[in-house]
């Protein structure tokens, strides 16, 4: 069944997370994985069609991406993301995305749609990847030993970016400026499909890096500094994505290792909402000294406004630096 096999992959959500994973897997199994390319204005045009109005605007994106791929692979690859750890839950909407896509009004190749459920534990894990990999192979063996070299693929990804590239840097194979030249940091949060997206964020980290400041992400803090910061809440939250972004807001403004953070989410996302407004209370309650910008982006995000508002924040963070420095002298 490998001879020619293409499985095609969304370049969106959740790919700039786990993509070096699955790529590497399949490749492993003698799969070419065909990706739907770069967001553009007409893959967001796509997914504006043919997706609910409500839904929010990664989602929308996905679409795009979707149709894109309906005619030039033969199978298209959407994992039921419903767990990545045993105490959480991911987006209702990671859920429902293999059924979403088949209800969508374009034909579309079979759908690939393993379950990944942390919650059930390892084996049950295990037991999806051999289902997943035995489409292509009756070899457990190499099933297994080709999920393995995925991991690695991802630990090598993750080191790079830790090291302080971001997914953009890595997947262009451009090398990351480097770090501590520029006079100002901006912590730049959100989830990873709203700021590596360069066409919905509207290219941000490369503006950002023009105007002269450093760039970080939450990929660039070790996880285990992301649960501790976010678990200094009164309530757990039992979305992993959202816990991650608190922890990365709370982990740059107790330390003050940046000198701002923006923080980008998505119209309407509900979640992403919720945690706007609780980032914001925390803050203030803890007398942050960090300041702390939130864009809300959309289809309908103008640019002209979206780089006035970026430009007068990181002259604001100027200005405050160059005071402070006068201060202490």
């Amino acid at each position: 069944m490998t001879d020619g096999f293409k499985v095609g992959y969304p370049q969106a959500l959740l790919y700039y997370k786990y993509f070096p994973l699955w790529e590497t897997f399949f490749n492993r199994l003698g799969v070419e994985v065909v990706l739907s390319g770069p967001t553009n204005k007409a893959l967001l045009n796509l997914g504006t069609v043919e997706a609910e109005n409500e839904l929010c605007l990664p989602v929308k994106v996905f679409y795009g991406h979707l149709l894109a791929l309906a005619d030039k692979v033969d199978a298209i690859f959407i994992p039921r993301m419903v767990s990545v750890e045993k105490s959480a839950y991911t987006c209702p909407k990671f859920m429902g995305l293999p059924d979403m896509a088949r209800a969508t009004e374009t034909r579309l190749p079979p759908i690939m749609d393993p379950t990944i459920n942390w919650k059930l534990g390892w084996r049950q894990y295990v037991k999806t990847i051999i289902e997943l990999g035995s489409q292509f192979t009756d070899n457990k063996a190499k099933i297994l030993g080709a999920y393995h070299a995925g991991v690695q693929s991802l630990h090598q990804y993750q080191d790079k970016i830790r090291a302080g590239a971001t997914p953009i840097d890595i997947i262009e194979s451009k090398e990351a400026p480097r770090a501590g030249v520029a006079d100002l940091r901006i912590g730049l949060a959100g989830h990873p499909y709203n700021i590596y997206d360069k066409y919905i964020s509207m290219n941000l980290i490369k503006r950002l890096r023009e105007m002269g400041t450093d760039v970080v992400t939450a990929e660039m803090i070790p996880h285990s500094e992301l649960e501790k910061e976010s678990q200094t809440l009164p309530k757990h939250l039992f979305w992993t994505f959202e816990r991650e972004v608190v922890g990365t807001v709370f982990h740059w403004s107790r330390r003050n290792s940046v000198d701002g953070i923006i923080y980008v989410l998505a119209f309407p996302c509900g979640p992403d909402s919720l945690i706007q407004s609780l980032l914001e209370h925390e803050m203030r309650r803890e007398r942050s000294t960090v300041p702390m910008m939130s864009l809300v982006i959309d289809e309908h995000s103008a640019e002209g406004g979206f780089l006035t508002r970026i430009e007068a924040f990181v002259d604001m963070l100027s200005r405050k630096k160059k005071l402070a420095g006068r201060v202490a002298n």
